[in-house]
C-alpha cells in the first residue's frame, strides 16, 4: 500500500451512506478498513440497488459496491454480549471506529467511547448520528427524507412562499448521508492529527441534522436583511438565471451582468425585441423576464446544448449544460482525468464507478479490492487476527453472533 493512510486501521459499523462513505474516503487513501455487517442480512445498502438488469441480489447492489470497495468485510451481531466483546477486541489495536448507529441503538448495544477507550486510549471514535449525541432530538429516529427536510434543504429546494403549488423537493438518493460522511471523514482526519500530537484519541459527535443546516449558504440572513425567504424557484434578484430547453436538452443561462447580456444578444443575432425599453438594463430585464423568457425560449428551440455552450463560453457568457447521468459517464473531461474506474466484482461483474475525487502527486488514490461479499473475511479476521478456534467460530455462528 502506498496511500497516505496506509498504516491506518479502521473499524466501520455502518449502513447505507454516512459511515460507509466516511470510511470509504479513508480506505481509498490506503486505510485498512474492516466493515462490520449484521449476520445474515448485512448492510441495508445491499437491498437498495441499482442492480444489473434490475434483478435484486444482495451481492450486486451498485450502491453497496461503490461505498464499500477497498474494505474487508465481516459479520458480527454487536447487540449480543459476545458480539460486543469481539468488537472491543477488534478496536483494541485500531486507530479509528466509525459508526452510524443512532443513540438508542448505541445504548442497546452498550457501545460507548468510555468502554472502548479503556482498552485503547488512542482510539478515535466517530459517531455519525441523525441529531447528535445530545439535545432534545437525541433519541429520535430519522431517515434521509427526514433529515433533508428538517435541515431546511427541501424548503430551499422548493418553490417558495409565492408559488406554493410546487412543493419542497428532496434531491435523489442519500445526499444527507453522503454529506454526513464527508464531514465525518474530515473530522476523523483532524482527530488523527491531534492523536499524533497528543498520543490520545477522542470521541467525535457528527450530527447530520447540523450538517444539512450548515449548507444553506447565506439563506439565514435573507430574512433579517431583506424579509425574504430563499427558494429554488422564488423570485431571482436578477435575470436571466435559470435552466431552459434547447432542442436536445437543458442549458443553464446565466447572464446577469450587462456585458454578459449584451454578448448574448450578439450571439442571438441582435433580435429586434432586445431593443425594447422593457429589456434595457438589469432592473427592467428582471422585472419583465416573463416576457423575455418567451423570446429567448423561441430562439433556444433551434439550438443544440453543446453548440450553444461552446459559443457562449467563447464570448465569456457563463452558460452550462445541464448534464444527464449519461452525459457525465461519457464526459470527455472526466474520462481524461481518470475520474471513472472499472470495479470487477466476483458476483456483480464489471462496472464503472467514480474513482479518485482529487489528484495526489506522491500518494495517489488506489483501487485495491472490490466490496466484500457478506462475511467474506470472517475467517481472516476472527481466526487469523483474533485467534478464535474453529470450535469457537462454530459456536458463535450457531448463536447468530457471526
Amino acid at each position: 500500500m502506498s496511500g497516505p493512510f496506509a498504516n491506518l486501521r479502521v473499524v466501520e459499523v455502518g449502513e447505507l451512506a454516512s459511515a460507509p462513505y466516511a470510511s470509504k474516503l479513508l480506505a481509498d487513501l490506503g486505510a485498512d478498513v474492516i466493515k462490520v455487517e449484521r449476520p445474515g442480512v448485512g448492510d441495508r445498502a445491499r437491498r437498495r440497488g441499482p442492480y444489473p438488469k434490475n434483478q435484486p441480489h444482495p451481492e450486486k447492489s451498485g450502491l453497496f459496491l461503490y461505498l464499500n470497495a477497498n474494505k474487508r468485510g465481516i459479520t458480527l451481531d454487536i447487540f449480543q454480549p459476545q458480539g460486543m466483546q469481539l468488537l472491543e477486541r477488534l478496536t483494541a489495536d485500531a486507530d479509528v471506529l466509525i459508526h452510524n448507529l443512532p443513540p438508542p441503538e448505541m445504548d442497546r448495544a452498550g457501545l460507548s467511547y468510555d468502554r472502548l477507550r479503556a482498552n485503547n486510549p488512542r482510539l478515535v471514535m466517530t459517531s455519525i448520528t441523525p441529531y447528535g449525541l445530545s439535545g432534545p432530538y437525541r433519541d429520535r429516529a430519522a431517515e434521509e427524507l427526514t433529515l433533508w427536510s428538517q435541515g431546511g434543504l427541501t424548503y430551499l429546494n422548493g418553490a417558495g412562499p409565492d408559488t406554493r403549488e410546487i412543493p419542497p423537493l428532496k434531491a435523489f438518493g442519500q445526499q444527507a448521508g453522503y454529506q454526513g460522511g464527508v464531514h465525518g471523514a474530515v473530522a476523523t482526519a483532524g482527530a488523527l492529527m491531534a492523536q499524533l500530537r497528543d498520543n490520545e484519541g477522542q470521541h467525535l459527535d457528527v450530527s447530520v441534522y447540523e450538517v444539512c443546516a450548515s449548507q444553506l449558504e447565506l439563506t439565514y440572513v435573507y430574512w433579517p436583511y431583506g424579509q425574504r425567504v430563499a427558494s429554488r424557484l422564488g423570485a431571482k434578484p436578477v435575470q436571466p438565471l435559470e435552466a431552459l430547453e434547447c432542442k436536445d436538452g437543458l442549458i443553464f443561462l446565466c447572464c446577469v451582468e450587462d456585458h454578459q447580456w449584451n454578448a448574448f444578444v450578439e450571439l442571438m443575432g441582435h433580435p429586434a425585441w432586445t431593443d425594447e425599453e422593457l429589456f434595457r438594463g438589469r432592473g427592467r430585464r428582471t422585472a419583465n423576464w416573463d416576457a423575455g423568457r418567451l423570446f429567448v425560449q423561441e430562439w433556444l428551440n433551434e439550438q443544440t446544448v453543446q453548440d450553444l455552450y461552446h459559443k457562449a463560453q467563447a464570448r465569456r457568457i457563463p452558460f452550462a449544460p445541464v448534464s444527464t447521468m449519461g452525459d457525465l459517464l461519457n464526459s470527455e473531461h472526466l474520462n481524461a482525468r481518470g475520474f471513472f474506474v472499472e470495479i470487477r466484482h466476483p458476483e456483480a461483474g464489471a462496472c464503472k464507478y467514480p474513482g479518485p475525487l482529487f489528484q495526489m502527486s506522491r500518494t495517489p488514490w488506489e483501487l485495491r479490492r472490490p466490496a466484500p461479499t457478506l462475511g467474506q473475511h470472517n475467517r481472516e479476521i476472527f481466526v487469523d487476527k483474533l485467534k478464535l478456534s474453529d470450535s469457537e467460530m462454530a459456536q458463535l455462528k450457531d448463536k447468530g453472533v457471526i
